[in-house]
């Protein structure tokens, strides 16, 4: 939130998009078309792949399914408005609209965080308890700590989405809590399960046997890589990134919303034999699938 103005109840919000970038907006928002239809697209095929194959009924796809579900989820809380900001002119958003956004955004970003620990885990259990319900109640306190606000200087904010308003001591606290218990914590998880499966595929014997355990982790790490990338960066360049501009800043946070959706189901369809066959099945029935 910005300005100085005297305070004031509101009850909506005016969503600036990229500030700096107005003027290209309608150019900004065919990339963001692009990426997000491609998101429905390649998700909605790793669902009903799984759905349809019986072979592809175990924990393991069934976690692709979730990662895939969550992504739709992801994309479809931000694209839309995005797409209504950038080519429509639609910057005007309810206050209460503007929370369950904030709300489900940063829920889908912390379950989709959380998942990648889980695949790399590869724990059943991991996979289908503890997943939505930390989320769920470690991102609530949010949208309430801002409703409970008395009053606003300006109703602008400076972003394509609505995000967590830090204008009080108790919101940064709370906000930087939240992000570094997320990404200490799943970072952690994270190397640590990788850090035992090195070991145990430096073990092996046969060279052969190393090689297709390190391929079968690409797809994981090539996901990992595009999911905390850009939320890194756009971590520290809001918190001490003071030179950098902001449309930088929004333009690496709304990528980090944008980009994991649209590649995870292009990694993974693209690296895991058995969907990669079922999906060559379904378009192309003549076709025979690889056997490697």
């Amino acid at each position: 939130m910005a300005g100085n103005a005297t305070h004031h109840y509101i009850s909506s919000f005016f969503l600036v998009g990229i500030p700096g970038l107005q003027d290209f907006h309608c150019w900004i928002g065919i990339p963001v078309c692009l990426l997000f239809s491609l998101t429905l697209l390649g998700n909605s095929i790793i669902i009903i792949t799984i759905k349809l194959e019986p072979s592809l009924h175990q924990p393991m796809y069934f976690f692709l399914c979730m990662l895939a579900m969550n992504d739709l989820a992801l994309a479809s809380s931000t694209a839309p408005k995005m797409l209504g900001i950038f080519w429509l002119d639609a910057h005007w958003i309810d206050f209460d609209i503007c929370l369950v956004q904030l709300y489900f955004i940063h829920t889908f970003c912390i379950i989709e965080s959380a998942l990648l620990v889980a695949m790399a885990f590869d724990r059943y259990v991991a996979i289908c308890i503890p997943l939505v319900g930390p989320a769920t109640f470690l991102v609530l306190p949010g949208p309430f700590l801002i409703r409970r606000l008395p009053c606003y200087t300006k109703c602008v904010i400076n972003h394509a989405y609505c995000k967590h308003i830090a204008n009080t001591h108790v919101n940064r606290t709370y906000g930087i809590s939240v992000a570094l218990l997320v990404i200490v914590l799943d970072l952690g998880l994270l190397a640590t399960s990788y850090l035992k499966i090195l070991q145990a595929v430096f073990r092996l014997s046969s060279q052969h046997a190393r090689s297709k355990a390190l391929g079968t982790c690409a797809a994981h790490v090539c996901t990992i890589l595009v999911s905390y990338t850009p939320a890194l960066f756009s971590f520290l360049t809001h918190r001490i990134g003071k030179k950098v501009p902001p449309s930088v800043h929004i333009i690496f946070a709304s990528l980090y919303l944008l980009v994991p959706p649209t590649v995870n189901p292009l990694v993974y369809g693209v690296k895991t034999k058995q969907i990669r066959d079922r999906v060559i099945g379904l378009f192309f029935p003549n076709k025979k699938t690889s056997e490697n």
